[in-house]
């Protein structure tokens, strides 16, 4: 029941129960709702704790208020209650309760009392439920037919998001707009066509974004529509401190504004900026004035260059353009800046592991061309011998006196006239004599 309330109905599945999800949205954590607060308290056993009478009510997306109870009602998170509204009722869903409600309280409310705040009426009964699912089937048709009201009355505002109450007897309007807008008649065709109470909300970009949710640039849910409350101005001063082209396209944010996670790290680079020299930076050399090009904030690195050589830059520490400038000022000038150059040297990275066998190795798979032309070579030789002959005879001795292993050689083409006189005798071998290959039986 605590999804039932989110913007996309009811987290992909049907009768508000999330999918997936074994304790039907009643989990620790308080489902899976929009600006969930971590009870850290919860599992505590304090009579301090549980003393205090106090519930955090969340109803459509990031709306939040906060309520008292009485003895006989006993809230937990999840549970779908029903509060006092200014018109009749509302149903919401609890998503914290003890000691850390008046915590949030304090800091949002801090004039805020117990007995300030609006009550619970009770736990929501089935029929409870049923009216408030049944309203909340009619926002989107609402919203489009609203949005054309307003298109033919030629407001410039647009609207972005409709609530109806638990009790389907009123309706809340949340605009955008640049300027202020006169909506008079548009509430009296809103009343006349919807037949509930109406309400105008003017809301800024940002709580726009956080109410439609979405995916950021990160890959993350927006931090507006997760987490974010505090909405504080993010101007291109932050930009620039922090060294970023200032490109509205990777600055901007879904809604159209410089995201918010500009601020985040900014204290962080104006605690390091208080260490340089303020202004344009300049160190006069003998060979020219040399200008800051680039600065690397936390390794205290800045590069230089001249009009003379605008190609070659010269990185240097921060304690040596101090020193430069210190320098400058008594009228002194180095012979160039190429004697105080930085090298940083690189940093070698060990791998996490050592690849032992060769398994991750990406010719692995290729297999050696060189060793199969080689076979195929062996193969078209045939019976052909290992050592080619010098002269016409194919056989022939080895260093030993030896006939060398071999079967007998094709003759070329050219040498076919030859044939008949130069025909070898063959060997015949006697007991433990061999005879030259190479006598001819004419010359006896």
């Amino acid at each position: 029941m605590a999804c039932g309330s989110c913007s996309g109905g009811a987290c992909g599945s049907s009768g508000g129960v999330p999918a997936g999800c074994g304790n039907n949205g009643n989990c620790s954590s308080g489902g899976c709702g929009k600006l969930d607060v971590f009870d850290w308290l919860a599992g505590m056993e304090s009579s301090a704790v549980n003393s205090v009478p106090l519930v955090e009510v969340r109803f459509k997306n990031t709306r939040k208020e906060y309520y008292r109870y009485g003895t006989s009602i006993t809230p937990a998170v999840g549970d779908a209650i029903v509060v006092e509204a200014s018109h009749g009722v509302d149903v919401g869903a609890v998503t914290l309760t003890g000691e850390l409600v008046r915590v949030q309280l304090q800091r949002k409310n801090p004039k805020a009392s117990i007995n300030s705040v609006s009550r619970v009426i009770r736990i929501a009964t089935q029929e409870d439920i049923d009216t408030w699912q049944a309203a909340q089937k009619r926002e989107d048709e609402t919203m489009v037919k609203a949005r054309k009201a307003a298109a033919e009355l030629k407001l410039d505002m647009k609207i972005s998001d409709v609530e109806y109450q638990g009790d389907g007897t009123k309706a809340i309007f949340y605009y955008t707009s640049e300027g202020r807008v006169d909506f008079r008649e548009l509430i009296k065709k809103f009343a006349g066509t919807f037949k509930v109470r109406v309400e105008m909300k003017q809301i800024g970009a940002r709580q726009e974004a956080g109410r439609v949710g979405g995916i950021g640039s990160c890959g993350r849910e927006l931090c507006c529509s997760t987490w974010l409350t505090d909405f504080r101005s993010v101007s291109t001063s932050a930009a620039r401190y922090q060294q970023l082209s200032i490109n509205p396209i990777k600055l901007a944010g879904q809604c159209g504004k410089l995201k918010c996670c500009l601020n985040y790290e900014l204290d962080s680079y104006l605690d390091a900026l208080k260490e340089f020299p303020e202004g344009d930076i300049k160190l006069k050399t003998k060979k020219g004035i040399a200008f800051l090009q680039k600065t690397d904030i936390f390794k205290k690195t800045l590069w230089f260059n001249t009009k003379e050589e605008p190609a070659v830059f010269h990185p240097l520490k921060l304690e040596t353009v101090k020193e430069i400038l210190e320098m400058n000022k008594k009228n002194k000038f180095p012979e160039s800046l190429k004697q105080y150059a930085f090298i940083d040297s690189p940093v070698e990275e060990l791998p996490d592991y050592e690849n032992v066998v060769g398994q991750d190795d990406l010719n692995r798979f290729n297999k050696d061309k060189r060793k199969n032309n080689n076979r195929n070579r062996n193969k078209k030789k045939g019976n052909r011998p290992q050592n080619k002959s010098n002269g016409n005879n194919p056989d022939q001795k080895g260093s030993n006196g030896q006939k060398q292993s071999g079967q007998k050689k094709k003759q070329n083409p050219q040498n076919s006239s030859n044939k008949n006189n130069n025909r070898p005798n063959k060997n015949r071998r006697n007991k433990g004599k061999q005879t030259p290959s190479n006598t001819n039986p004419k010359s006896e």
